[in-house]
């Protein structure tokens, strides 16, 4: 046998799988180093700018104190009792993502009456509040963990509130009753966790907390998401946020708002 003659013979499989070296009577396991088509797909997905719609619906109860001029009434209604005096209303969010940069956006605008009685028999004999509140929070984050499984977002913005009250006493309405609206913003600070139970289900869990203009602005929420297709995950969960604002004049917020969360998400890209 010539001593030089080191190569028997090579045998190639398809390029997706390992092939088989047989070197001087001895056999050498190599893998193929080239991703799979689907690897690389998924990394793909992954780059770029991406778009999501979330329009949900807020089954929240409010608990607490609203006030105007200086005139306070406690407020204590379930998700039913909101729901029956919601005059009107519209929920949404959006995300835009850059690669790792994420840059969220939270829109809520509602209308809300109730009527409460007093206990006089003569003059007025009820208090009608109104309030109208709209709460924009943009924020911009960095996306620290992009895992298949998990997905951890830390993000930073504002939280911006407009918020008009109204309290009229009934029958009577001295002085045209109270009414005064208020414009704050607050700095808050937070994060988004999202893991994959299975290949269909998701789960997110999101806060943050903060405030300025308030005393203390805070949320957190838990959701469940099944996913339908690729652009499309129907959701489910809970939702709890805290106002504490209450200035030297003008309006009074100081409420928790809570319940159970509906809605959808839809990747445009």
């Amino acid at each position: 046998m010539n001593p030089f003659r080191k190569l028997h013979q090579y045998i190639f499989l398809p390029a997706s799988l390992s092939f088989t070296l047989l070197i001087s009577g001895t056999t050498v396991q190599a893998q193929n180093s080239t991703p799979s088509p689907q690897t690389t797909d998924q990394t793909a997905s992954d780059d770029g700018w991406r778009v999501g719609i979330s329009p949900y619906l807020w089954f929240a109860g409010v608990h607490g104190s609203v006030g105007a001029r200086g005139h306070e009434a406690s407020v204590h209604a379930s998700a039913s009792d909101v729901l029956s005096n919601l005059n009107i209303g519209a929920m949404g969010a959006l995300e835009l993502r850059y690669n790792r940069i994420i840059m969220p956006l939270d829109f809520m605008w509602i209308k809300l009456s109730d009527n409460k009685s007093l206990p006089f028999e003569q003059g007025p004999t009820s208090i009608k509040a109104k309030m109208t509140e709209t709460v924009v929070t943009p924020k911009i984050g960095y996306r620290f963990i992009d895992g298949k499984r998990t997905k951890i977002d830390v993000l930073i913005g504002v939280r911006y509130w407009h918020l008009t009250n109204s309290l009229t006493l009934e029958p009577t309405q001295p002085f045209g009753g109270f009414s005064a609206s208020a414009d704050w913003v607050d700095a808050v600070a937070g994060g988004k966790i999202q893991i994959l139970l299975t290949p269909k289900v998701v789960m997110t869990v999101l806060g943050d907390a903060g405030g300025a203009n308030a005393r203390s602005d805070y949320q957190v929420a838990g959701l469940l998401g099944y996913k339908l297709g690729r652009k499309c995950i129907l959701q489910a969960g809970y939702r709890y946020i805290s106002v504490n604002y209450r200035p030297p004049s003008s309006v009074v917020l100081d409420v928790t708002q809570s319940g159970l969360v509906l809605g959808a998400t839809l990747n445009l890209k």
